[in-house]
């Protein structure tokens, strides 16, 4: 298709094939690159009996295959559709002021800095700063190969529990932030909504972006009557790029609603699979003793300060094939 001569007469469908390409493209180049690993080993072993190769040669790229095995079992778990969009991510601070903002701006500051190690591309669409420290809510677009696969395991309430620094007497505090991760539409799926439905708010943006941003009406907030779902976004200087942005933000809650209620028919069907439910508390970061532990999982590492500097790999992986299993 993308040989033929009229191949970008229609440039939406030309982009909409090329994404296609592209995730065929990385689906064959894992299995090549496992076919090539046990190939070696095969070779290897043939070596190894005519003693033209040592035992820990043989080890040594055992160890190269089962990686390379394990690698493409984990990204086998991605295969719905939705696991290759972008992802957009929303953080609440929960009852607690100032300490459970604190705790929203710790948890962005994770999720920014494993994006940032993943080489994807941030961006902040909206954000409401806490009164004396830290955020009240924000939300991250996060843009790269399977975003939203390997994130969505993160919806759900993430508590925290350590000395307080906001506290002058020195007392262990427990904070909870709620994070919600769905998918951003793409050209690829398309979510038919009737104007008709729309209420739309225009106000002041908030937080940093100069004076323009703070002067005008430039943020906008978009609610669907229907479902009573909301989007905001401030994102631009522009009111009408806000605007596009905040029905692509709405588009992708109605999406996730929708795939909601698909999984809810799936776990009445099998009952044995874990629930992900909104409201579920499914992680405790606890600092003073040292661990960080997914309650889903129940994979726990002591490394809490690399946890929060966004070493969250094994976490994720642990949630999807235990996910799949």
């Amino acid at each position: 298709m993308t040989l033929d001569p009229n191949f970008w007469d229609d440039p939406k469908q030309a982009e909409k094939v090329l994404k296609e390409l592209k995730s065929h493209k990385n689906w064959v180049k894992q299995y090549e690159e496992v076919a090539t690993h046990t190939d070696d080993l095969e070779v290897l072993m043939e070596f190894l009996k005519e003693g033209e190769a040592t035992e820990g040669e043989v080890a040594e790229k055992y160890e190269a295959a089962t990686e390379a095995i394990d690698e493409l079992e984990f990204h086998s778990t991605l295969n719905q559709p939705e696991d290759e969009l972008a992802a957009v991510l929303e953080i609440n601070a929960g009852a607690g002021g100032t300490e459970s903002c604190d705790w929203s701006e710790m948890l962005l500051r994770m999720y920014l800095m494993w994006a940032e190690k993943k080489g994807f591309k941030i961006s902040e669409l909206n954000r409401q700063d806490g009164d004396v420290a830290g955020v009240k809510s924000v939300s991250i677009e996060i843009n790269g190969d399977f975003a939203y696969g390997l994130l969505r395991g993160e919806n759900g309430v993430h508590r925290l529990v350590r000395v307080s620094p906001f506290n002058s007497q020195g007392k262990r505090m427990t904070s909870f932030s709620s994070v919600f991760v769905h998918p951003m539409i793409d050209d690829r799926i398309e979510v038919e909504i009737n104007p008709a439905d729309l209420e739309w708010d225009t106000f002041r943006a908030s937080g940093a972006g100069g004076q323009h941003v703070n002067k005008t009406e430039s943020a906008v907030r978009v609610r669907h009557l229907p479902s009573g779902l909301v989007a905001e976004c401030q994102q631009e200087r522009s009111q009408h790029l806000n605007r596009e942005k905040a029905i692509q933000m709405l588009k992708s809650r109605l999406y996730e609603l929708e795939l909601e209620k698909q999984r809810a028919e799936k776990e009445k069907v099998e009952a044995s699979k874990m629930k992900n439910e909104w409201g579920s508390q499914i992680r405790s970061y606890v600092l003073d003793d040292r661990r960080v532990k997914d309650h889903r999982t129940n994979y726990q590492t002591s490394q809490t300060e690399a946890v929060l500097n966004g070493d969250l790999d094994a976490f994720i992986k642990a949630f999807l094939m235990t996910k799949t299993g």
